[in-house]
This record gives C-alpha cells, sequence and structure tokens, in this order.
C-alpha cells in the first residue's frame, strides 16, 4: 500500500444536507413559480379589460362551457396586427396623417403624443442603436464603474455645448431596470462589452448576482 494519504470524503451533518436540498429546492422552483405568477397575472389583466370591449356575440366563450384563458391577449394581437396592416396601405397611411393632424392641434396632448411617439420609433427602428450594446462607465466618481446601455449619439445643443464627441448611455437602477439615469459621456471613455443586452439586464435586476461567464462563451 502507498503511504500516500487517501482524501476522505468530507461528511456533512443532517442539517447541513437538509439546508442544502430547502436551497436546491428554492432555486428550481422559484424562478418557475414567479415566471408562472406573472405570465397568468398578466394574461388575466390583459382578459379582464380586453374581454369587456367584445361584442357578446363575437366572444366565443358564450358558446362554449369553459372559459379561454389569453382570449384577450390573442385579441390584442390580432388588433395591432390589423392596425398594421392597414396603416400600411394608402389609405391607412391617410388616415393616420389625419389623426396626427387633429393631434398637432392640441396644446398638451401634441407634446405628449410627439414625445412617445419618437420614443417608440427610435427602440423599434431597425437602424437605432437604442439599447443594443452593454457599455461600462465610470460613474458617480472616478474608479467607480456602472453598468450602462448606449442609447444613441449626442446630438442637437448638448453635443454643440462640448467639445467631445458624446453619446447617450442610459444608466439603470437595481432592481428595477426601468429607472435610472441619462449621461452624457465622451466616447473615448465609453468602455463596450461583450455581454448581450439581455445578459446586462439580468447582471442589473440581480445586484450582480448573475454574471455572465465570458469563458464559457468563447468555448461554445
Amino acid at each position: 500500500m502507498s503511504d500516500e494519504k487517501v482524501a476522505k470524503p468530507i461528511k456533512r451533518s443532517f442539517m447541513a444536507r437538509i439546508r442544502g436540498y430547502l436551497i436546491a429546492g428554492v432555486l428550481v422552483t422559484a424562478p418557475i413559480t414567479i415566471t408562472a405568477w406573472l405570465t397568468i397575472t398578466i394574461i388575466n389583466f390583459v382578459d379582464g379589460r380586453v374581454e369587456r370591449l367584445i361584442p357578446p356575440a363575437y366572444n366565443p366563450e358564450q358558446y362554449l362551457p369553459f372559459s379561454i384563458p389569453g382570449l384577450g391577449l390573442i385579441a390584442v394581437v390580432l388588433f395591432l396586427m390589423l392596425v398594421g396592416m392597414l396603416t400600411a396601405n394608402f389609405l391607412g397611411r391617410y388616415f393616420l396623417k389625419l389623426g396626427e393632424a387633429i393631434f398637432d392641434r392640441l396644446p398638451i396632448i401634441r407634446s405628449l403624443y410627439g414625445a412617445t411617439k419618437q420614443i417608440f420609433e427610435t427602440v423599434f427602428a431597425n437602424q437605432s442603436e437604442a439599447f443594443r450594446e452593454v457599455v461600462m462607465v465610470e460613474y458617480p466618481r472616478k474608479d467607480m464603474w456602472v453598468i450602462g446601455f448606449l442609447t444613441g449619439k449626442t446630438k442637437g445643443e448638448v453635443q454643440d455645448k462640448t467639445k467631445a464627441d458624446t453619446v447617450n448611455i442610459f444608466v439603470p437602477t437595481t432592481p428595477n431596470p426601468t429607472s435610472g439615469f441619462l449621461l452624457f459621456v465622451p466616447n473615448k471613455d465609453v468602455i463596450r462589452l461583450d455581454m448581450t443586452v439581455e445578459e446586462g439586464i439580468k447582471l442589473v435586476v440581480s445586484a450582480g448576482i448573475v454574471t455572465p461567464d465570458k469563458m464559457k462563451k468563447i468555448k461554445s
């Protein structure tokens, strides 16, 4: 027999094993439960408001002995597709311009509609750079870094008043990424990251717990 000591497996106490099983069970069931709960909540919320607008004669639940989950959500999707199809032709564009002309004559609604339309067009435009790149900038002081999302190049008066080539950076808060700060940062001071926007959002929402594995990406 060799004189080398054989490593013995470390025995865990009964309570330590129970605690490990409990943590493993939470890690497995919590994401599934939360996802299912959010999905059901959103579907019920949309169904409860849209089904009231569906005439009884066109509501299939009036003829079936059971309710159809997600009927309101399906109706919303079909409605949006129909609106998109109508606005794609000449007649639809004419009515759209007519509606915008009416909004332009209303003082408060004009500003609200214009700002909302510009935001959505910027975010959903194919050529837009909004929220397509995760970056890192020094904030709120030197040697302290935050995760941000590039929303485009700085334009207008803000760029004219600065000497450097500046970009717009949205820095979200944790754990709610829908609020945050808008920073105008010189392009040379922005560090581009390889992670996707989805991975960046997960990193922010989880307060740094969920970190993208760069080495795993390189191997794959």
